[in-house]
């Protein structure tokens, strides 16, 4: 590769890092399907979704790494709901019977780590993740960015207005 790309390419990662984006380096994938995934895999990711958790990603390191297979990473806005999130995962992993080898960082919830083995979820506040960024950390992985079940938000809306009106006042403006 000739140094004038290299500058080029750095400098793109370099301008993105300003601005507190990420760069998307490496095999990427986006799906929605979450069939592929071991069944732990997709309970942790309906729990997350269940407890509103954002821009979720799952790492495929296997080939890359020797203590794990896959990370899965979730954001949460604050520390409470990054904190319902881990305990959502944990409750219905230990539901299922998989318990957790270990949880660490709950108390300050900045970045919560939950292993269990062969996957480790890893759930952010949404400055400790810009500021971490596994996926950058962790480029050589196949990257697949995961969409929450169910229509599309445009359709949502559709299904919300096209519901047949109800007895009284919907709303203050309503009365």
């Amino acid at each position: 590769m000739s140094q004038k790309l290299k500058d080029q390419s750095l400098s793109s990662e370099v301008q993105a890092a300003a601005l507190g984006s990420r760069v998307v380096t490496g095999p990427h994938v986006t799906t929605s399907d979450v069939s592929d995934f071991d069944e732990r895999i997709r309970r942790t990711l309906n729990a997350a979704w269940e407890k509103k958790a954002l821009d979720l990603t799952v790492l495929d390191l296997r080939g890359i790494a020797s203590f794990t297979d896959f990370f899965v990473i979730a954001t949460g806005t604050n520390r409470r709901q990054v904190q319902a999130i881990s305990d959502e995962v944990v409750d219905q992993l230990k539901r299922s019977g998989t318990r957790a080898a270990r949880v660490e960082g709950y108390q300050t919830a900045e970045w919560i780590l939950v292993d269990y083995g062969d996957f480790v979820v890893h759930v952010f506040d949404e400055n400790a993740r810009r500021f971490y960024d596994l996926e950058r950390l962790w480029r050589e992985a196949r990257r697949i960015d995961v969409a929450p079940p169910g229509p599309e938000i445009s359709d949502r809306k559709s299904e919300i207005t096209d519901q047949p009106e109800r007895d009284g006042p919907r709303s203050l403006t309503d009365l």
